[in-house]
């Protein structure tokens, strides 16, 4: 049924009410985006499945989020239950294969994955501020804050980084003032507060080192079988502040390291944004913007990104416009706004003059979507009510055992398992502070000093697996000499990448 060049999605229903032309999409239009949609129950996750399969057997690595915790059982043979063989029967699937897919697991926590962090620099300024819900004020403080960082060359990695560094601007807020603006007390101590709280939500375990590296999760197997990586965001959803600001992070990263390949024949990354609205809500229109010209040119560099949501118009209009293949499951119209989100999904399909469209949302059945993909030269198709394929792999959580058995053998065990504390800000405004407590007066006075630093705990771990304190890691990110780098290189202007994705989504250039 499948072929090499498309993923096979189901098969769409005729008049006479059976099931016999398939629906798929072309890999080649993979990267093309798309949009996942339908109320609670109607079978997204299962859609989500079969696509996430139909990208690895081709090849492609997926990333994408586990929210209610059954997404896991991608990682295990499917069961040949009645009503999968019914549906495979409707569709005319022969031969309908029971297998696993390769999984990696991840998790913010370390807790049901491999631990994934990143550092306070790669987060940047915008991102941290809209995680801890700043003011403008704050923001434009926490601006400052690595803007210091980069002239001084003092590096950002873990939160006791930045509480350092805020406390250094405390003290020096006079100074600070007359170079760069008003650097109030009272707004670095509103961030500090809030620093304290992201702390408290897990904020200690994300940030720092060995960030994760994006070749990571590019993996594919032997067999030439793409990775799914599976983060397991239930916990995650408890703060869906970070569970939002942790995906964008990611697709920034994406944006910026991966090179251009212009419209590859398959995708490099397929990239599923569960619970899309969770990014949309209470952004502010600047952020909005920047998002819509990332996922728009993402997708030159061979990255899809497919949002995943109950309503259409969770998704912001300019983002709407970007994602070319739709499936669209039930959706109910008992209220005013249900009813307008139901003639939104309708109108942004190509008509079918078999049925009506708007009717037809309404009344799918469990495991039903209306399909449009994007044809030769990139023309939506015209919609079709399409029954979704059964999985191949199981529907359903892995047991905690199972999912032990996956984590202990995958390719990244080890390797993010411990944190390394190299020396950083922490540690270097330490040794600033201790030595202005030796100096002179007159000599501390003149070099800026007498101020103090308050002890978070932890001091600087000499053990480093293999890497002396202050050597870059290899995935070649920021370093001292690196940050005086990137300043000029920001000062300048740089690429479009690092002016759009640091200057845009998290970089210390405003």
């Amino acid at each position: 049924m499948a072929q090499e060049d498309s993923i096979f999605i189901g098969a769409s229903r005729k008049p006479d009410d059976s099931y016999q032309r398939p629906e798929s999409l072309l890999l080649r239009y993979g990267n093309r985006h798309g949009l996942i949609t339908g109320a609670t129950g109607t079978g997204k996750t299962v859609t989500l499945q079969i696509l996430a399969e139909g990208f690895s057997n081709a090849g492609v690595p997926v990333f994408c989020a586990d929210v209610k915790g059954d997404l896991s059982g991608i990682a295990a043979v499917g069961e040949p239950k009645d009503f999968l063989l019914k549906r495979a029967e409707a569709i005319k699937l022969d031969p309908y294969e029971f297998r696993e897919t390769p999984v990696i697991f991840w998790d913010l926590f370390g807790e049901q994955g491999h631990p994934i962090r990143a550092t306070v620099t790669e987060m940047g300024p915008l991102l941290l501020s809209r995680l801890m819900n700043l003011t403008n004020a704050q923001e434009g403080v926490l601006n400052i804050a690595f803007k210091i960082a980069d002239e001084e060359g003092l590096l950002l990695l873990d939160m006791k980084d930045l509480q350092s560094m805020l406390a250094n601007m405390a003290t020096r807020s006079e100074e600070l003032s007359a170079r760069y603006g008003n650097v109030n007390k009272t707004s670095v101590g509103a961030i500090q507060r809030s620093l304290l709280v992201l702390e408290q939500q897990g904020g200690k375990n994300f940030f720092g080192e060995p960030a994760l590296r994006i070749p990571d999760i590019m993996r594919t197997t032997a067999d030439g079988r793409g990775a799914v990586n599976v983060l397991a965001a239930d916990k995650l959803m408890t703060n869906p502040r970070l569970y939002s600001t942790f995906l964008l992070w990611l697709l920034s990263e994406l944006f910026e390291e991966l090179p251009e390949v212009g419209d590859p024949e398959k995708p490099r990354l397929v990239f599923f944004f569960d619970e899309a609205h969770l990014l949309f809500n209470e952004a502010p229109k600047a952020l909005l913007d920047r998002v819509e010209q990332v996922v728009r040119l993402i997708r030159s560099k061979g990255v899809g990104v497919y949002f995943v949501t109950q309503n259409p118009l969770d998704v912001p209009e300019t983002v709407l416009a970007q994602l070319g293949n739709r499936l669209q499951h039930a959706l109910r119209a008992y209220t005013p706004r249900e009813t307008n989100a139901v003639k939104v999904a309708a109108d942004t399909f190509r008509p079918n003059p078999d049925f009506k469209t708007f009717e037809a949302i309404t009344n799918l059945s469990t495991g039903e979507a209306l399909v449009s993909t994007l044809e030769d030269k990139g023309v939506p198709s015209m919609v079709q009510r399409t029954l979704i394929r059964p999985p191949s792999s199981r529907i359903g959580p892995l047991t905690p055992e199972e999912r032990r058995k996956v984590i202990n053998a995958s390719p990244v065990t080890g390797q993010y398992d411990q944190m390394i504390d190299r020396e950083s800000a922490y540690e270097m405004l330490l040794a600033r502070a201790k030595q202005a407590q030796t100096e002179p007066q007159g000599e501390t006075q003149a070099s800026g000093g007498g101020w103090t630093l308050p002890d978070f705990g932890g001091g600087s771990s000499q053990q480093t697996t293999g890497r002396r304190t202050g050597q870059p890691r290899a995935s070649g990110r920021q370093t001292v000499a690196e940050a005086a780098i990137k300043s000029v290189v920001r000062s300048v202007g740089s690429s479009l990448g690092r002016a759009l994705v640091r200057g845009i989504l998290g970089s210390l250039k405003r």
